[in-house]
């Protein structure tokens, strides 16, 4: 098992690890996972969900004809996003550090569960805040049935 970078890289993955690579390279840093979940929607759309409680990530693997990773969930306090440590910032400061980098705020809603959401569509990423405190990062690409990358 190689050691994992936890640098959160918007439409490209994380660390070492890229979107749209086979499982095979997400256990090769991070091993086995602790717990893995098979969901299946109506078309026959597969996604598997690994999950490494102990390291504060789950990766989304997608696709029908191949599968591919596509999607990560964080909440390790050590990822860093654009060199900076992502929780330690607030909500002002996330919105800021991602518009410094091009991105646009699409979206802030409150979910369900209680946490506020921060979409940044164009980066495909999204930020759940509880009390201005970040608890979680998703980000991610579109896969298509062939497992291939679609853009947005």
């Amino acid at each position: 098992m190689k050691q994992l970078n936890l640098e959160i890289k918007p439409k490209l993955g994380l660390g070492q690890v890229n979107f749209g690579e086979p499982m095979e390279m997400l256990t090769e840093y991070l091993g086995e996972p602790e717990d893995i979940d098979n969901l299946e929607d109506e078309d026959e759309f597969s996604t598997v969900v690994l999950n490494y409680w102990d390291c504060g990530v789950t990766a989304f693997i997608e696709g029908v004809e191949k599968q591919v990773l596509s999607c990560f969930e964080i909440d390790n306090k050590d990822a860093l996003l654009y060199g900076k440590w992502v929780f330690t910032l607030n909500e002002m400061e996330v919105k800021a550090l991602m518009a410094e980098h091009g991105y646009k705020m699409l979206d802030e809603a409150v979910e369900e569960w209680g946490e506020n959401r921060v979409t940044f569509e164009d980066g495909m990423i999204d930020f759940f805040f509880d009390n201005g405190r970040l608890m979680s990062v998703n980000w991610g690409v579109l896969v298509n049935d062939k497992g291939e990358i679609e853009e947005l």
